[in-house]
């Protein structure tokens, strides 16, 4: 009833669970002085005993009732201590983890899933971790601290108490194979819609335009009725398991009343005795009944745990600590598979040096991004080497390469903050006179001044700015960042002339003191590099100059041609 992959997941919170539990033990020795005062104190009634005889059973029922207002005060304290400190360790675990992995979703998770595991899910772990845990314990201790205090009073009473006490984790038992299933269903329709929902709001624009609208939002409402079925499936369990528990500890609860009645009037329990057995009889089942309820709030968890667990459990990619001491780069033999059967790239070799334009090109596909992905750490060849200054990537520490590496691409983030706040994520020691000659280069500084200046707020997905301006503002960012490696991955993708001829424009300034990498389906755009590698298919098929590689005549001087054709032609149709 404990997994213990979960449980590991407390860590140093571990004794919290352990302090509840002490004190709920206290409360239950608290309860027990209680009702043996109460027990006491109806004996001295019933025998006109005289009033200094109450004192101590009030005082001890005093106590006890102090003892147990304490023990429930520092409980739920406790609890909530444990609950706060696990969320927030368990949301530092995830993002750190996410982070970590440089993934967009994981084990079949989107976006949406996480984010709906790392928030939803780590509250309802709250509730596994604050609650069912320690009553889990509580629940198996209880009944056997009662049986030792009231197998003294009457062992048959006692015994049989006990001994129907299991019937509740049995009927638990029968339906935790269910349940587990109807919560993996529960979390699985729960994500879904929450992906459907993130769908439809991203591309809502699209969906207005092809008029899909209305049939989204027919898919939007099944997915939410499939949501209300699921939802209606796991109340309907949660009932039926509450009653056969509520049946079954009633029904021991009666049992053991019946027999105290029988040990008073058969077998010589005295009355105040049999007064305390029926008394406790319910405690022999309240905290397992408690455990029950406890029970399908924490599955509800425990299927989120098991997605967290999932996300925590991948691997961490290879990086070492080793610091960047050169910023030249040798990729060697390379080849690489994403599933292990086919190779996309294969016995690639390139040099990219400290200074200069590298530009890699080629047709949709052929490797070119895998490439970028490679050469950033986000993935490993299976064959060959990477090295950066003469040390295998690998053997890097990730913030040492990262500290020398910048990133431009066609969709690179814009956050939905200030202008200058985005450069200063970049740069936290920019001052805005760097800010604005960054913005001049991207020729953007009259436009950021006359829009309100660095304090204009860029909206979600840079919505409230053109995909020039985007993609010139990115590359402003980078240039503050003034990083040693430049890739740029199809940065001018999808935007005006104008914007595209300022982004090379620049590219090929920054070449002169930085290595600059550009990966571009445009051959146009990298006619002036210092060397170009030319790949088809995965396979190097060309490298050198734009001029030795149009006369080598093969597949580089076919697609420069082609293009330039395909353009001139649009001019001349546009004209």
């Amino acid at each position: 009833m404990i997994d213990k992959e979960l449980f590991k997941l407390l860590g140093n919170n571990m004794k919290y669970v352990f302090y509840t539990v002490a004190l709920m033990v206290l409360g239950l020795f608290a309860s027990l002085m209680i009702t043996a005062s109460i027990c006491q104190t109806i004996w001295l009634g019933v025998n006109s005993a005289k009033v200094i005889s109450y004192i101590y059973p009030a005082v001890c029922a005093v106590v006890g009732i102090a003892v147990r207002y304490t023990a429930s005060r520092l409980t739920g304290d406790l609890k909530d201590v444990l609950g706060r400190r696990v969320k927030k360790e368990l949301r530092e675990k995830t993002y750190n983890k996410i982070v970590k992995l440089d993934v967009r979703s994981t084990d079949g998770m989107s976006m949406a899933g996480l984010t709906q595991v790392a928030m939803e899910g780590v509250e309802q772990l709250d509730l596994y971790y604050s609650s069912y845990i320690p009553q889990f314990f509580y629940a198996m201790l209880a009944p056997i601290i009662l049986f030792g205090v009231t197998f003294w009073i009457d062992w048959r009473v006692a015994l049989v108490l006990l001994a129907c006490v299991p019937l509740i984790p049995i009927s638990i038992v029968a339906v935790s194979k269910y349940a587990k299933k109807i919560f993996a269903k529960y979390w699985g329709k729960y994500t879904s819609m929450g992906d459907k929902f993130l769908d439809s709001v991203q591309g809502l624009k699209e969906l207005k335009i092809f008029k899909a609208d209305m049939a989204q939002h027919i898919k939007m409402n099944e997915s939410s009725e499939d949501f209300r079925k699921i939802t209606m499936k796991v109340l309907v369990m949660q009932l039926a398991s509450t009653t056969i528990m509520d049946l079954v500890a009633y029904a021991g609860a009666g049992v053991g009343i019946a027999l105290a009645v029988l040990g008073a009037v058969k077998w010589g329990l005295s009355p105040i005795s049999a007064l305390f057995l029926i008394l406790v009889a319910v405690d022999f089942f309240l905290p397992l009944r408690a455990f029950g309820s406890a029970f399908h709030v924490a599955m509800n968890g425990a299927s989120a745990g098991r997605k967290i667990i999932s996300l925590l459990s991948q691997p961490d990619p290879d990086w070492g600590k080793d610091e960047v001491a050169s910023t030249d780069i040798y990729v060697g033999n390379l080849t690489f598979s994403y599933d292990g059967k086919r190779d996309v790239l294969k016995n690639i070799d390139m040099v990219f040096p400290k200074t200069g334009f590298t530009a890699i090109v080629g047709e949709s596909g052929c490797g070119k991004s895998t490439i970028v992905n490679l050469l950033i750490g986000a993935l490993r060849p299976n064959d060959g080497k990477i090295t950066i200054g003469n040390k295998p990537i690998n053997t890097l520490s990730r913030e040492s390469y990262y500290s020398r590496l910048s990133v431009v691409s066609y969709n690179t983030y814009i956050f939905n903050e200030t202008i200058r706040a985005n450069f200063m994520l970049a740069n936290k020691n920019a001052t805005d006179q760097e800010i604005y000659s960054a913005l001049d280069k991207v020729n953007l500084s009259d436009f950021v001044r006359a829009s309100g200046g660095l304090d204009k707020i860029i909206t979600e997905d840079a919505n409230n700015i053109s995909g020039g301006q985007k993609q010139r503002l990115a590359l402003a960012v980078n240039l503050v960042a003034n990083k040693d490696i430049y890739i740029f991955d199809e940065a001018t993708s999808n935007i005006d002339v104008e914007s595209e001829a300022i982004i090379m424009s620049n590219v090929k300034t920054l070449s002169k003191e930085k290595s600059v990498i550009v990966i571009s389906h445009r051959l146009a755009n990298v006619v002036n590099a210092d060397n170009i590698y030319y790949l088809e298919s995965g396979l190097l098929m060309g490298k050198g100059t734009h001029e030795e590689l149009m006369a080598q005549k093969g597949g580089y001087q076919k697609l420069y041609s082609m293009q330039k054709s395909l353009e001139e032609g649009y001019v001349e149709v546009s004209l």
